[in-house]
């Protein structure tokens, strides 16, 4: 059964008068966490549209590169969106939920900001609501400020970023230390290592990018810092 049978499958089970919050709560536990993962990018990708107040070509076309949807499964991606966009719920009431589902697993909350962040910067433009947007979200998931400082850096496409900044670390770190950090986040970044945190398959690509950021701050830092 395909990822969004299972999908179309989680909505039908909810029971009338139930909103996607509910559903969060049902789809902790592997190997449903790769379902709650993709509703939780979607819903939370609809609360985003939100906040700069319209939803661009663009934006969809980058949906559709975080999720691979087969034409036969577009009515239940876009049921989920149509459910979180209509839902009086606030997008804090669902980040809340998202973060308790993940047990606030950093590197599952890291791999979900990401493909948020690929939404947001689509059009090619970051709006300062969707900055405002995704850094509550990343507050909410409990992700320090450096982090998404790093997050940040590492998907918005207008100037040269600082590799510090990409890799999370400050200058004022041993070149050893550094090093250790960027070894980390290359292996986070390995795709069987997202499929086994509950990253659906579809979501992966997003690591491409992610990785190429991360070896090009540290080949940077590498050549100018010191011992």
């Amino acid at each position: 059964m395909s990822l969004w049978s299972r999908i179309s499958d989680a909505l039908s089970a909810l029971a009338a008068g139930e909103g996607l919050g509910a559903m969060f709560d049902k789809l902790r536990k592997p190997p449903e966490r790769t379902v709650g993962f993709a509703i939780a990018v979607i819903a939370l990708g609809a609360k985003m549209a939100k906040a700069d107040g319209r939803v661009t070509r663009n934006e969809v076309t980058a949906f559709r590169e975080v999720f691979a949807i087969p034409q036969a499964d577009e009515k239940s991606a876009a049921r989920v969106f149509n459910l979180a966009r209509e839902d009086v719920a606030g997008f804090e009431e669902y980040a809340r939920k998202i973060a308790t589902m993940f047990d606030a697993d950093s590197a599952v909350l890291t791999d979900l900001m990401d493909g948020l962040f690929h939404i947001a910067v689509a059009d090619g433009e970051y709006h300062p609501a969707e900055d405002a947007f995704l850094e509550r979200v990343a507050e909410i998931f409990g992700m320090p400020p450096r982090e998404f400082a790093a997050l940040r850096a590492r998907n918005l496409p207008d100037a040269k970023p600082d590799p510090y900044t990409v890799l999370g670390v400050d200058p004022s770190m041993s070149r050893k230390e550094i090093r250790a950090v960027w070894r980390r986040l290359v292996r986070e970044t390995h795709p069987d290592r997202m499929i086994a945190r509950g990253v659906p398959e579809e979501a992966v690509k997003l690591a491409q990018s992610r990785l190429v950021a991360i070896n090009a701050a540290w080949e940077e830092i590498e050549t100018t810092h010191g011992e």
